[in-house]
């Protein structure tokens, strides 16, 4: 069984009371800012699955995870705390290439409608009968993208030093990075719920392939009021206002003391060698990027 006020305190809220915009916003940014976008159980050889409640329980013992981890945990405290969330098969893309469906779990959340003076619903339809709602695009495991919820329909949200855009497409929707500033393009989900145990093989794809970037590459990441800080590799940029800031990680003290200052992870069950063994692969990765690059 889920720890909710466990969870809620890892996120440094107190238990936020019955569902609302307001709150859900308020779980949103605490969710993003305080749980890291991280891959760092792949670098490490340590299997992981998306069984919510496993990510959970990680989750409130200090780390974080990718789509699968995060977005399912979320939805799970969300649903404890009433809302009503939806699962949908999800796909990030760059540039040209077509996002591959499963890659991404997204979430759409439900707020039941509120009761205004003159029998108005929240959303101005007539209260006789069922309140419509307000229904949210909620995405706590893009990495550098939502702050906050998006208003599932058509539109531009401007949040900190980001642009998105959200539009209708065949059968689903298309959240788009509409200022070409963050580390993907956009990414499709499909209008349909689905169960989470439809990510399983995409999730063991993405975590074993010797072909997905979560192997290839670590990263760790949080969003945060006025910004991004991401590490990626060797490289910690950090993006806010005044534009891209971006350098390099030269040694494994330096990036674990990134990780440990920056994103909160200590990393006390991570001895001396297992560091070694992933800053060696790390910097073994950059200098062969590095050199493709002067190729």
């Amino acid at each position: 069984m889920l720890d909710v006020d466990a969870y809620l305190r890892r996120l440094r809220l107190s238990h936020p009371g019955p569902p609302s915009r307001d709150r859900l916003f308020a779980m949103h940014r605490a969710h993003v800012t305080y749980v890291p976008y991280e891959t760092l159980e792949i670098q490490l050889g340590r299997p992981t699955t998306v069984d919510p409640l496993a990510s959970a329980e990680r989750i409130i013992a200090g780390r974080g995870g990718y789509c699968y981890h995060l977005n399912g945990a979320f939805a799970l405290l969300l649903e404890a705390l009433g809302y009503d969330v939806s699962r949908h098969v999800g796909g990030v893309f760059s540039g040209r290439r077509d996002a591959m469906p499963g890659g991404h779990m997204a979430l759409t959340v439900r707020i039941p409608g509120e009761k205004l003076a003159g029998g108005k619903s929240a959303g101005g339809k007539s209260a006789g009968g069922k309140l419509a709602g307000e229904e949210w695009l909620v995405d706590a495991g893009l990495g550098d993208a939502l702050y906050e919820p998006m208003p599932l329909r058509a539109g531009v949200s401007r949040q900190g030093p980001f642009t998105y855009r959200l539009e209708p497409i065949a059968g689903g929707w298309r959240f788009w990075h509409a200022d070409n500033a963050g580390s993907f393009t956009g990414m499709d989900f499909a209008e349909e719920p689905v169960p989470v145990d439809v990510f399983a093989p995409h999730h063991l794809r993405l975590s074993t392939s010797p072909s997905s970037p979560f192997v290839n590459v670590a990263q760790v990441g949080r969003r945060t009021a006025t910004g991004l800080d991401f590490v990626q590799g060797c490289f910690f940029r950090q993006v806010d206002a005044s534009g891209l800031r971006k350098r390099l990680l030269t040694s494994a003290d330096e990036w674990f003391g990134v990780v440990r200052e920056v994103f909160d992870m200590p990393l006390a069950d991570v001895d001396a060698p297992q560091r070694a063994e992933v800053w060696g692969g790390l910097w073994e990765r950059h200098e062969r990027y590095m050199a493709s690059l002067a190729a």
